[in-house]
């Protein structure tokens, strides 16, 4: 379990409970007079912001930052440029998070900020952490540790010596991990931190587990349920029992771990838990009644963990193994038909992880939102056609009314005519408010649905591709291993890997939106085009805007994300083949067009006689899927010129 910082805690203790009252908060802090005590509220309502409504915690966060730019208060703006990179964190947009972060260290060990650059330097190690940066991440840990030290803050040393421990854990360094999990519960006992102490015994019982130290493992979770149970600390103490229930799996020891998992599912009503995690529970418990020949009594654990998967579709991929238990106990049972049916289910939620029907429940979300318009516009038609018919029909009957009375009639029907005006007007605006309302449910259903996808990309395909870079690592380090095409493999997977998961960021960075601003596209340029730089220093890079281009264009997820690709593909050609010494992007109007061009000098090629390959295939495809112009010209010893017109 990962620990944010002191202060971090503090705040999210304080402010979250008034996450209803944020906007009364914020009308408050504008009328206090003392700039500092306005400052520092700025910076706690748009810390809390950013988990209740990302749009108005930046909007905060950049008006508290020129209140303390104005004021001059480097304390207040330092703590502001720190949360303005959790916000940037936290909404996806890691290279701004990273810079944010570095800059707040900076000034606060500029101006001697110490509280802040703990803070600082605890984030940079949870930002690193959490993108299998480990190396960094202990840098910044240790560099914490190392301030505590020297502060003679023994107390704080506990946060930074768990998640020591905890890096070490997920890089399968049982040994280091459990080195600095026992420091940091020395230290929680010290102090009498009982509540850390719990977290602190669960890590020590993992890696103990893991080391093949079991009765030392199964004695350590004890120790913690029965803090767990003095602290009424629940959900530690549910958490406890299911690792205790695998170490006694592990050891052999069935009963005791069917026992163990059962009294971990048996929580009281009032005991709120998030109900998807106890998927995980229900397939345990299946999987050792299958193994006690008990199939009847692990398929009532499976139709529950089912159940939870019909109420939670999005929970279907973590279900994968339960179609494996289900097809175990049905195969008992005899119930051949069934159990192939389980069989091919798990077959196809494991082929589905890679499969590209993510992006396709987007695209038919999109379909059905304007299949829906589309029908509503036709009923429209169909009631405004209707009301005219009435309308002449009542002017008919009008015609051959009575002469004696046409006066009469033809004000009555001036007055029908005006009062069916008045309906027509209102039942346009209803129609009006009904389409809104159903364009804005359908836009919550597609983004409700990319979250939920982006969410399965970053925490299944992410955190498996940083588990075989870390693998990979393990096995380099591990074993001394002398054959260098072996080596020169392992290295090229894991360099594939790591491209892998920078691709699955930009992709997760566009699904993440509805549109893409020009402000994002240059910002996600640039920071490439750093990044190219620092692959070849030796190459000039120049990235240009002319001032005629309207930088407040939006475009679409998927032309942002190819515009993107078409633009980083060029720039990959020209390193990789061109031998250059300039490469150049330049974005400027033609007409009414947006043109977007990369060039480099090196050495060229004859047009008319290179074999296309993948790469501008790819260019070219792209630029068809959003209706641009796409041209590529080059000359030999002339250099190359890629332009994209859209």
């Amino acid at each position: 379990m990962k620990e944010l910082s002191l202060s971090c805690c503090l705040i999210l203790y304080t402010f979250f409970g008034f996450s209803q009252n944020l906007d009364s908060l914020l009308t408050e802090a504008r009328t206090i007079k003392d700039d500092s005590v306005k400052i520092r509220m700025y910076n706690k309502i748009g810390f809390s912001y950013i988990f209740n409504d990302t749009d108005k915690a930046l909007d905060v966060i950049k008006e508290g930052k020129q209140l303390a730019n104005n004021a001059n208060f480097k304390f207040g703006l330092t703590e502001l440029t720190n949360t303005h990179g959790i916000y940037m964190d936290v909404t996806g947009k890691s290279d701004s998070a990273a810079y944010y972060f570095e800059k707040a260290l900076k000034m606060s060990r500029e101006y001697n900020f110490d509280n802040i650059e703990s803070m600082c330097l605890n984030n940079l190690g949870m930002f690193n952490w959490n993108r299998g940066n480990y190396n960094d991440a202990l840098d910044y840990f240790f560099q914490s540790l190392k301030m505590d030290e020297a502060r003679d803050s023994e107390r704080s040393t506990s946060a930074s010596l768990n998640n020591i421990g905890l890096i070490y854990q997920e890089m399968n360094l049982a040994e280091k991990a459990l080195t600095y999990h026992k420091k940091a519960l020395e230290v929680r006992k010290k102090y009498n931190l009982e509540n850390e102490q719990i977290a602190s015994y669960n890590n020590i019982g993992i890696n103990l587990k893991d080391l093949g130290r079991l009765d030392e493992a199964i004695a350590t979770y004890k120790t913690g349920i029965a803090l767990a149970e003095k602290k009424n600390n629940l959900i530690d103490y549910y958490r406890l029992l299911d690792n205790l229930a695998n170490a006694y799996y592990v050891k052999g020891n069935t009963d005791l771990a069917l026992s163990t998992y059962l009294k971990a599912l048996d929580k009281p009503q009032n005991f709120k838990a998030d109900e998807k995690s106890i998927l995980a529970l229900y397939n345990n418990i299946a999987t050792l009644y299958n193994e006690r020949n008990e199939p009847k009594k692990a398929l009532s654990y499976i139709n529950k963990g089912f159940t939870l998967v019909d109420k939670y579709p999005e929970i279907e991929l973590v279900a994968t193994d339960l179609y494996l238990s289900s097809a175990e106990a049905h195969y008992m049972l005899n119930n051949y038909d069934k159990a192939r049916a389980s069989k091919h289910k798990f077959i196809s939620l494991k082929d589905s992880i890679f499969s590209e029907n993510n992006a396709k429940a987007i695209a038919d979300m999109e379909i059905k939102y304007e299949t829906e318009k589309k029908e509503k516009e036709i009923l429209i038609q169909r009631a405004e056609l209707a009301e005219r018919d009435l309308i002449i029909q009542e002017r008919n009957y009008q015609i051959f009314g009575l002469i004696a009375l046409a006066i009469i009639l033809g004000i009555l029907g001036y007055l029908i005519y005006k009062q069916q005006e008045l309906k027509n007007r209102q039942l346009q605006k209803e129609n009006e408010l009904k389409d809104a309302l159903l364009k804005i449910e359908t836009q919550n259903r597609l983004q409700e649905q990319r979250l939920r996808i982006s969410r399965d990309l970053h925490d299944n395909i992410g955190a498996q591709l940083t588990f075989i870079i870390s693998s990979i690592d393990n096995l380099k380090y591990g074993f001394d291993i002398k054959d260098e095409k072996l080596k020169t493999k392992l290295n090229n997977i894991s360099d594939f890997t790591s491209g892998t998961i920078y691709e699955l960021r930009d992709t997760i960075w566009a699904m993440n939106k509805n549109e893409i601003t020009f402000e994002d596209l240059q910002t996600r340029i640039t920071n490439y085009i750093e990044k190219a730089h620092l692959s070849d220093a030796n190459i000039e890079f120049e990235f240009s805007v002319d001032e005629r281009v309207d930088t407040s264009k939006k475009f679409t997820s998927v032309e942002g994300m190819n515009i993107y690709r078409i633009i980083q593909e060029a720039i990959h050609n020209s390193l990789k083949y061109a031998n250059a010494s300039k490469i150049e992007v330049n974005v400027h109007k033609d007409l009414s067009n947006l043109v977007f061009k990369i060039t480099d000098d090196g050495i060229g090629f004859k047009t008319e006689e290179i074999v296309r390959g993948n790469g501008l295939n790819n260019m070219e495809k792209r630029a068809k899927e959003i209706e641009g112009e796409f041209i590529v010209k080059s000359k030999e010893n002339e250099g190359t010129s890629v332009k994209l017109t859209i």
